[in-house]
């Protein structure tokens, strides 16, 4: 047995132990504060066995070669365990800002924060700035020491439940678009924040719009340099793109793809059998551009565009392989709509979730915005 096959052996075990199998019943229906609490106990269950944050360094908490990432969100998927909704924006983005970026007192006061269950949302996009995020107005006026922050932010996923936001401000209304922007870190306690709930098709509130009514930033709290926000986004769009899909890229592969195939069974039609095997092909070719992705973005070898080619890829198979389990559910697909809490598009019904799955076009760049990168960053056409 090889290290990697012991591994494997030793995380099937715990998922066999620890995952309870009657979380998605137990959750349907589930309050706010429900919710919560079952998130973050789930969360200190995973840190406790080394799980949480297996891509952070082993400094910080993490330490696990690609393989072994990808061996651990293949038995997670297996076992059906739930997925860490309310920490994603702060174990990838925060995390990967932080490390690529931030100072030490930053990830010293931040990193050890969030394995205990700090929360943190992203508040990147505006009213009239979410494809073209460069075109926000929020501005951050400097006084002293200080930065005084107003604006509105939208599309806050879990606004209402966050401690910490990461925020983009305009600090120069007079440079070009991307050049008078920086990058903060907004305590969510502060006074002059008010946040609202968005309700959307699903009948869920976890979109929210923040309001910033002169809010006090501390300037040791801006990361990188003034005026100089652009960039560290990228650092934070990049894990959006490309980290985050080795986890969601092996939950589609295994669960959602395993789902599909039962829910077509039996398989006695060439169309459907056909599309099964399409899928399947797609799905080989998705697992790879992540592994590949995730490899060389730690040798530094990644292209400009890869993470953007691997985002487009897999927000858009998401929604065909949604799309069909949808049409092949039928009309009782359509007329059940439950859908347990601490589960993305993974719900278990065909038609919440392709609904859901058009969510995943949109955050972290349009797929036009994708095509946009693609084409100008990966095959140096003219703008």
């Amino acid at each position: 047995m090889t290290e990697l096959d012991e591994f494997r052996a030793t995380v099937r075990d715990w998922c066999a132990q620890h995952i309870p199998t009657d979380w998605r019943a137990a959750q349907t229906g589930f309050s706010d504060e429900e919710f919560v609490s079952f998130q973050k106990s789930w969360f200190a269950e995973l840190h406790s066995a080394g799980y949480a944050v297996p891509h952070w360094p082993a400094e910080w908490g993490g330490g696990l070669s690609v393989p072994q990432q990808i061996v651990l969100y293949q038995e997670l998927a297996a076992h059906d365990a739930p997925r860490l909704v309310l920490a994603f924006v702060g174990i990838h983005h925060a995390a990967s800002t932080l490390l690529v970026a931030g100072t030490d007192a930053q990830r010293r006061r931040h990193l050890p924060a969030i394995l205990d269950g700090e929360i943190w949302v992203q508040g990147f996009s505006e009213p009239e700035a979410g494809s073209d995020l460069a075109a926000l107005r929020t501005s951050a006026r400097r006084d002293g020491e200080t930065f005084v922050v107003n604006g509105q932010k939208i599309w806050a996923s879990g606004a209402m439940h966050a401690d910490w936001c990461l925020l983009l401000a305009r600090t120069d209304p007079n440079a070009p678009k991307r050049h008078g922007i920086s990058y903060f870190l907004m305590d969510m306690a502060t006074p002059g924040i008010e946040v609202r709930p968005i309700r959307n098709a699903l009948g869920e509130s976890h979109f929210c719009e923040i309001f910033l009514d002169d809010v006090v930033i501390p300037a040791a709290n801006m990361v990188g340099t003034v005026h100089q926000g652009w960039q560290v986004a990228q650092a934070t769009l990049g894990a959006e793109r490309g980290m985050t899909m080795l986890e969601l890229a092996e939950r589609l592969s295994n669960a959602g793809f395993r789902w599909l195939v039962q829910a077509c069974a039996p398989i006695d039609d060439s169309v459907v059998a056909d599309r099964l095997a399409q899928f399947e092909i797609e799905l080989a070719g998705l697992r790879g551009l992540c592994r590949d992705l995730v490899e060389r973005s730690e040798t530094g070898h990644a292209g400009p565009a890869d993470a953007s080619i691997v985002k487009l890829y897999y927000s858009e198979l998401l929604q065909r392989i949604t799309g069909f389990g949808a049409e092949i559910a039928g009309l009782p697909g359509q007329t059940v709509l439950t859908k347990p809490a601490s589960s993305g598009w993974e719900s278990g019904n065909w038609m919440l979730d392709f609904i859901g799955s058009w969510e995943w076009t949109i955050p972290g760049g349009a797929s036009e915005i994708q095509r946009t990168i693609i084409g100008e960053r990966g095959l140096g056409l003219p703008r």
